[in-house]
């Protein structure tokens, strides 16, 4: 029998004790049938210039508007706010002309000021949002020359900068200012309330971290509803930490959709009853295995190798993901442009694993302590990944504990290498579409605190090649540059890339109209209609 199959047992054995707080969920579902309740994870708070992870997308997608958006599958960027944008032959300065008659939630203009307010707050915040922006802009180089164009002034070249501009939500700064506390860009405050003119506004009051979120629809939405006149009117966020318990509810008809990592073993099930199916999207969200490189044995090469090579990838993928991913050996999607497909990606071999454990003892490197494995707990496909890992490694007479945590933590975590733990699970998701939202951030030095960079991996030469890639315009130019950092990032391999994912979603049959798109990871709502 294989693991698989026993974890997957022992998931089902549990529905019985997720079925009393599946029940809590049909409290969310209005009489009516215009309420989309929603099983998808919550963010730990509501700032979209705080918080900047795939939870948060949802937020941002459906209650904040950007100026530009990403749509579709393949993902396109197409205007959104702005109608239309310029850039200078040096590729420094750039102007965003916006619609006229936006309007924020509580009726007021959205205008130009309303960008640089926004930009220079996001800016001042400087947490994950601010990532791309940080180190090419500056609050004086966000200006508004005229009440419908917006100025950016860029400190040198940047070629994911255009990429980058849907991950920036415009924010209403006359609420803001009006809640602000000693200076604090009213952190507290946008951190549980909204501020934003999007297709959908967070109800007051109707927040809660991690465990519930409700939304209402804006009727003066600037794209107006005459492509959808019947939308949901009406998205009640229930998440629930047990895979069981969702898929409980999504079979009563109490939840409308399930989280975006559905257990391989629950598709049959779902996709046998009369209520709900499983969408299948292929999605650029690459699975890793982060390793600490600051922390022994985790800074000796040998170990790092040893540690790539007693990972089971096809039995993950064949055994515990049924299939449902695709092997990918590279750190960032194999879709991708930039990607050196010439370089070879490290295989299961538990026999190089030990030659290369012999080495690193050889070198000094403490491979018998006891090691710790942290991932997503709520996540059952984390915690299968950390088990099979954990059961090879114990054939070659390494300790692994898997250690449950949440994402929040994680992340807090790995803003400092010595709270970094020795390893941590987890999936890098598409922000924006550029090979700097994956090897860029994840290996440049610069962005040594973030979550994305928390291998604390340094190579200066592959800094000097990340640093160059993104100061270059043409993508002909910049792919060589990113092929030769990555060949290099391999050969240090400083974490363990697994796989590029297909996203399993359990949805109910009444749900019409969905679009989907990688950034968002098929979030947004405006579009959805909930058949009678």
């Amino acid at each position: 029998m294989s693991r698989h199959g026993r974890l997957g047992r022992r998931e089902l054995g549990g529905l019985a004790i997720g079925a009393f707080a599946a029940g809590a969920l049909r409290s969310a579902q209005a009489a009516d049938a215009t309420t989309f309740v929603s099983g998808f994870g919550l963010p730990i708070n509501l700032d979209p210039h705080q918080i900047f992870d795939v939870p948060m997308q949802a937020v941002m997608l459906n209650a904040y508007d950007n100026l530009y958006r990403y749509q579709g599958d393949p993902p396109k960027i197409v205007p959104w706010l702005a109608e239309s944008h310029t850039v200078s032959a040096d590729g420094l300065t750039w102007e965003f002309k916006l619609r006229s008659g936006v309007k924020f939630h509580d009726g007021s203009p959205l205008t130009a000021d309303d960008v640089v307010y926004s930009f220079r707050r996001m800016l001042a915040l400087a947490l994950a949002p601010a990532g791309a922006f940080l180190k090419i802009l500056k609050p004086e180089g966000v200006t508004a020359p005229e009440p419908l164009v917006v100025r950016f002034k860029l400190e040198t070249s940047y070629a994911p900068f255009f990429a980058a501009i849907p991950s920036i939500s415009i924010v209403n700064p006359r609420q803001i200012k009006a809640n602000e506390k000693d200076g604090d860009w009213a952190k507290s405050w946008l951190a549980s309330n909204g501020a934003g003119s999007g297709s959908y506004r967070i109800v007051p009051a109707g927040y809660r971290p991690l465990e519930y979120l409700d939304m209402e629809i804006f009727d003066g939405h600037f794209l107006g509803w005459s492509d959808n006149p019947k939308p949901v009117r009406k998205i009640a966020c229930r998440p629930t930490k047990e895979s069981s318990t969702r898929l409980l509810a999504l079979l009563d008809g109490s939840l409308d959709c399930t989280d975006t990592n559905l257990p391989a073993d629950q598709v049959a099930q779902i996709n046998a009853s009369k209520i709900a199916y499983v969408q299948k999207d292929v999605v650029m969200r690459t699975f890793i295995i982060r390793m600490n490189n600051t922390k022994p044995p985790f800074d000796n090469l040998n170990a790092r190798r040893c540690f790539a090579h007693a990972f089971n990838y096809m039995g993950f993928i064949t055994d515990i993901l049924g299939g449902y991913a695709t092997r990918d050996p590279y750190p960032m999607p194999d879709t991708l442009w930039g990607i050196p497909k010439d370089a070879k990606g490290y295989d299961y071999d538990l026999a190089k694993a030990k030659e290369y454990m012999a080495k690193a003892v050889a070198e000094g490197a403490p491979m018998k302590r006891p090691f710790e494995l942290h991932v997503q707990s709520e996540n059952e496909q984390s915690v299968q990944g950390a088990q099979l890992f954990q059961s090879d490694l114990a054939q070659i007479g390494i300790n692994l504990k898997v250690v449950g945590n949440i994402w929040s933590n994680l992340t807090t975590a790995a803003a400092k290498p010595e709270t970094t733990p020795d390893m941590w699970v987890h999936w890098v998701s598409t922000y924006f579409v550029d090979p700097e939202n994956w090897v860029g951030q994840m290996y440049d030095s610069q962005f040594h605190g973030t979550w994305k960079a928390s291998a604390y991996y340094k190579n200066p030469e592959v800094d000097a090649l990340l640093r160059k890639a993104r100061a270059l315009t043409k993508q002909e130019e910049r792919a060589p540059l990113y092929e030769e950092a990555i060949r290099k990032i391999m050969a240090d391999s400083p974490d363990i890339w697994i796989y590029n994912s297909m996203q399993l979603q359990g949805l109910n049959k009444r749900i019409k109209g969905r679009r989907f798109c990688t950034v968002g990871q098929g979030a947004e709502m405006r579009w959805v209609t909930l058949a009678s």
